[in-house]
């Protein structure tokens, strides 16, 4: 009776123990490393529900740090190892050496990444594309957002080419109720990340001329690069008086309070320009330089998801990593965030209007990415530092376009071996 006792209790605490083990085997709770903070409500009332109802064994916490303090914070728990099992991406060079330090997780062979197209993946990839470390999740588009009250009142109609795009503006200039641009150069990252990179993609024909100036087979001083410029210097006419100490903000607040009537966009204004403005609002994509040619949209690769390398729970990680690469999640999350666009192949329909007109036009351009990000701002003085700079100074006049590409192209030559050609 005795030994019979003892082996039942061996029973059950072995059979206590069996399930134990089968339970942690089957459930994890994983967490979610990013420097979105603003979005925390969105992940938890919307994206994680979704995720668990589909993944019972599996529990996610969404853990943001604030933006300016992202890369350091997350930097010092991964050399402590307390960071989360899932780590939000930056594009390109920061989250390149996240991984080259063995920090993130080589997901190339993840059934998910079968969903990206290349370009999307780009931006998470080593420089020879062997190895994929993040999940692409969204990107963002530029274009042109605009007052359709305005247009209306003044019998404007949307420009398709740089030649109805300046007759636009004459007509708003002449009529003298709006300010034709909603613009400043104060800042300098304007002029080329909603100037430069926004009309120049059907220039230099998107991915061709991008990869051609990464291999050194195009310069920045051809024709194709120098053309957006010679556009872009005439925009200072446009823009209003003072436009040189207009800050972005300044330019923000002009536009949804109904003083301008055209503003040069990235689709991440999208939701604050919702509840900001109280007119109704358009967009159109670059005008291409001549009627008929080939269209290009810089869509660029914003955010992305990794995984610790060192996590705990790779299989749960795992899990959630391919659920982002379907249809669900490309949904939900594009929806909940109108203006950042899913990176996958999955064909996503947008219930804000603007949004979705934004996004209509990858069915007729082909996508590109702004063409300093991957490999070419890595060195001294830094590209993507001084496209800013010049491209300010263009749209002042202080500089000209021959001069400004010039500029650029002595500083990439400096430390760049391809362009030393």
């Amino acid at each position: 009776m005795k030994m019979k006792y003892k082996l039942g209790g061996l029973l059950l605490a072995g059979t206590i123990l069996g399930g134990a083990l089968s339970a942690t085997a089957e459930e994890a709770t994983i967490s979610i490393e990013s420097w979105r903070s603003e979005d925390l409500a969105i992940w938890q009332d919307k994206i994680i529900p979704a995720f668990e109802a589909s993944h019972p064994g599996i529990k996610v916490k969404f853990t943001p740090t604030s933006p300016t303090e992202y890369d350091a914070s997350l930097n010092s728990r991964l050399a402590g190892g307390t960071a989360g099992d899932l780590i939000t991406c930056r594009p390109f060079d920061q989250s390149l050496a996240v991984y080259e330090q063995g920090n993130l997780a080589d997901l190339t062979n993840l059934e998910a990444m079968k969903n990206f197209p290349d370009v999307a993946k780009s931006a998470w990839s080593t420089d020879d594309g062997s190895v994929t470390f993040c999940v692409p999740m969204a990107s963002v588009i530029h274009g042109f957002i605009y007052n359709k009250d305005a247009f209306k009142e003044l019998g404007l109609s949307v420009p398709q080419t740089e030649e109805e795009f300046f007759a636009v503006l004459d007509k708003i200039k002449e009529d003298g109720t709006y300010i034709p641009m909603a613009m400043g150069t104060h800042d300098e990252w304007e002029a080329n990340t909603m100037g430069y990179y926004n009309i120049g993609p059907n220039y230099w024909k998107g991915e061709e001329g991008r990869l051609a100036l990464i291999k050194g087979t195009q310069k920045l001083t051809d024709k194709d690069w120098v053309d957006p410029f010679r556009s872009l210097a005439k925009w200072g006419a446009y823009l209003g008086d003072g436009f040189e100490s207009q800050t972005y903000s300044d330019s923000q607040n002009l536009f949804t309070l109904g003083r301008a009537a055209i503003y040069p966009a990235g689709s991440w204004e999208i939701s604050g320009f919702n509840t900001q403005a109280d007119f109704a609002m358009g967009a159109f994509k670059p005008p291409v330089p001549v009627a008929g040619q080939d269209c290009y949209i810089s869509d660029h690769t914003d955010i992305g998801m990794g995984m610790n390398a060192k996590t705990a729970n790779p299989e749960a990680a795992k899990a959630f990593l391919n659920w982002m690469g379907s249809e669900e999640f490309a949904s939900l999350y594009a929806n909940a965030l109108p203006g950042f666009f899913s990176l996958s192949k999955h064909s996503v329909k947008l219930d804000d209007p603007l949004a979705q007109e934004f996004v209509s036009w990858r069915e007729t351009c082909k996508s590109t990415i702004r063409p300093t990000y991957q490999i070419l701002s890595r060195g001294t003085p830094n590209l993507e530092t001084e496209m800013g700079r010049v491209s300010a100074n263009v749209i002042k006049g202080t500089v000209t376009p021959e001069d400004a590409a010039a500029e650029l192209q002595k500083g990439l030559e400096s430390w760049y071996k391809p362009q030393q050609n």
